[in-house]
């Protein structure tokens, strides 16, 4: 099979006949095999029944609903295990992707050997208080990810390999981040291409303002856990190490200070006043980092045991075998 179109919706029962139509039309003129992967996020409005309905008479089309709804995230990763087409194309269901797109996306993975192509829509119908948290968002995830040439990393036009898409795991609000999954996974040719963005024809966003907070979470967890998954103990060994020499020197100073001023005050018959080692709020600041790095060091070791004793400690990315 050449293209699976996976489509993870919520409550879009009015596009969903223009959008099968569309993509059925634009694989007839272009000759792919394919099939269209439609995953019901738990809608309300009859979105599930419009599938069944449409399945009828379009044999292409693959079904799959949720009880209940638990996100995109979830919705993109139960498509991606059931898509069996050499690329995979994903797109939002509420018609501001254009299936019009997805001969270019194909050609990129095909013939220009991409792992993954991300859509970019350089000219947006959003407004600011969409576009300007997003831009910010799209910068600090090219600063972290170190993926300097997408300038769009949320956009849900994209294109991948096979493989890829069987290599990763979108959870969470991860949807927002799956190049970035990818380059952990080792797939590194990730290219990006300019994509129209429509308005929006039906319905309303899915989305409010605290997406921009989960997505940053989201983000220093990609990090986290891409650079320091499989030895926690490289960070929390080091953050330990660190509190823990920071907060004895800082003892060590509060205690040699005194004992110097007794041993002045006795040899030249001073009464210089000096307060006692408890008497000090540095004393408490290097307690608590002491017992802070003690602490941190603790945990790298848990982490460490849990990481080796965890299912996936060996699960490495094989690119080839002869």
């Amino acid at each position: 099979m050449d293209i699976s179109v996976v489509v993870p919706l919520f409550n879009e029962v009015e596009s969903l006949p223009e959008l099968t139509a569309w993509i059925a039309r634009v694989m007839q003129d272009n000759g792919y095999s394919y099939e269209v992967i439609l995953v019901d996020d738990g809608s309300k409005d009859g979105s599930w029944e419009k599938i069944v309905e449409l399945k009828e008479s379009n044999p292409f089309l693959v079904g799959i609903r949720f009880r209940r709804n638990y996100g995109k995230s979830a919705a993109l990763n139960t498509g991606f295990a059931a898509a069996r087409g050499n690329v995979v194309i994903t797109m939002d269901a509420d018609l501001q992707d254009s299936p019009d797109e997805i001969p270019a996306l194909y050609s990129s993975i095909v013939n220009d050997k991409y792992d993954l192509v991300s859509g970019w829509k350089a000219k947006r119908y959003d407004p600011l208080t969409k576009t300007i948290p997003t831009k910010l968002f799209n910068a600090a995830t090219r600063k972290m990810s170190g993926i300097d040439n997408l300038h769009d990393f949320n956009c849900g036009l994209k294109a991948y390999r096979h493989a890829v898409v069987k290599n990763i795991e979108v959870y969470g609000e991860m949807h927002r981040y799956i190049p970035v999954l990818a380059k952990w996974a080792g797939f590194t040719k990730i290219g990006e291409q300019v994509v129209e963005h429509r308005a929006r024809k039906y319905g309303t966003t899915k989305f409010g303002m605290a997406r921009f907070v989960n997505g940053f979470l989201d983000l220093l967890s990609i990090f986290f856990v891409g650079k320091f998954g499989k030895r926690p103990m490289h960070f929390f060994g080091a953050m330990g190490v660190l509190s823990f020499l920071t907060g004895f020197v800082s003892m060590i100073w509060v205690i040699a200070e005194k004992k110097v001023i007794i041993y002045r005050n006795e040899k030249y018959h001073l009464s210089v006043q000096y307060r006692e080692v408890t008497e000090q709020p540095l004393f408490y600041i290097a307690l608590v980092a002491v017992v802070i790095g003690f602490m941190l060091f603790l945990t790298g070791f848990v982490a460490e045991l849990v990481a080796r004793n965890g299912n996936d400690r060996n699960n490495y990315q094989i690119a080839e075998e002869v």
